[in-house]
């Protein structure tokens, strides 16, 4: 357990969580090439530093590429930095991002993470920095939190620096709004807290130039029902982690069709929790995001 009140501290299964690369081979590294150099506690509990940890990413970077572990052991701090930044430019790869966007999180570094995300997204764009990064790195993310690796500061700094991303780039939309079709209203239930995937679609309506009207987290069910009467041809999206559960989702899907019944409003749910549960004529159920984006511009298409 690494000391929490204590900055930079990691146990050796921090490391494994971050890296992929296993306890038991850190150990062999250790002993038999001098890899890190674990300190202790004074309560004599290894931990390792933050730049030990940055050392392993990199390390691990090198040898998904081929490199041998007995020559990267050779290199100086500055020569591992300097093949990592060669291999990075010969292969590319989504490795060498995540390990950078890691280590944005671990030391709170914006200047790193807009470098590692304007970079990515002048060659791809900002769709599939999203879908390539974002969203993948989100998922990385919950595992380091269940396993008390990151802090919620740590997640919470990251994903503010994901909602300043596409904040800005709805912002500077300047596709004209079309007026042939329903406003399309993006919302999460109550208690549903994880909106970057709605923030995706936000910005997905306004690049086609859709009228999205975004509710963001946590919306009390009785507002949906207001915003149904003030546009009653409005198309409702959400996309669930947490909340509505998988054993709820069914009623969740049973409540909205008896508020709605005998309006023209239309609902497209989204997320696991709704594997499973049957839709109807207002609602339809998907349980991945690239369903629901197709299933929503598919649509669109259509009008």
């Amino acid at each position: 357990m690494k000391e929490r009140g204590i900055a930079q501290q990691f146990s050796i299964k921090d490391l494994e969580h971050f890296t992929g690369i296993k306890s038991h081979t850190i150990r062999a590294w250790e002993q038999r090439y001098s890899l890190l150099n674990p300190k202790r506690t004074s309560t004599n509990i290894r931990y390792y530093s933050g730049e030990d940890l940055k050392k392993l990413l990199n390390v691990g970077y090198l040898i998904e590429y081929g490199r041998k572990i007995s020559k990267i052991a050779q290199l100086s701090g500055e020569s591992l930095i300097d093949e990592v930044r060669e291999m990075q430019m010969e292969e590319g790869g989504m490795s060498a991002v995540f390990s950078q966007l890691k280590l944005s999180m671990l030391n709170y570094d914006e200047a790193l993470f807009r470098k590692v995300v304007d970079d990515y997204a002048n060659e791809h764009g900002l769709d599939q920095t999203v879908l390539s990064v974002f969203l993948p790195f989100l998922s990385q993310i919950g595992v380091l939190w269940l396993t008390n690796t990151i802090c919620p500061a740590q997640e919470h700094f990251i994903c503010n620096l994901m909602r300043q991303e596409l904040h800005s780039a709805i912002s500077e939309s300047s596709v004209p709004i079309r007026e042939d079709h329903p406003p399309i209203v993006l919302f999460l239930p109550e208690r549903e807290i994880h909106d970057i995937s709605l923030l995706f679609i936000h910005f997905l309506c306004r690049a086609r130039g859709l009228r999205s009207i975004f509710l963001g987290a946590s919306v009390p069910f009785s507002d949906l029902a207001a915003v149904g009467e003030q546009f009653p041809n409005a198309v409702f999206v959400a996309y669930c982690t947490t909340h509505p559960s998988s054993s709820e989702a069914a009623e969740y899907v049973g409540l909205i069709e008896a508020e709605f019944a005998g309006t023209d409003n239309q609902f497209l749910l989204g997320g696991k929790v709704f594997e499973g549960v049957a839709g109807s004529d207002r609602i339809q159920t998907v349980t991945n995001g690239a369903a629901l984006v197709g299933t929503l511009f598919a649509e669109v298409q259509a009008v």
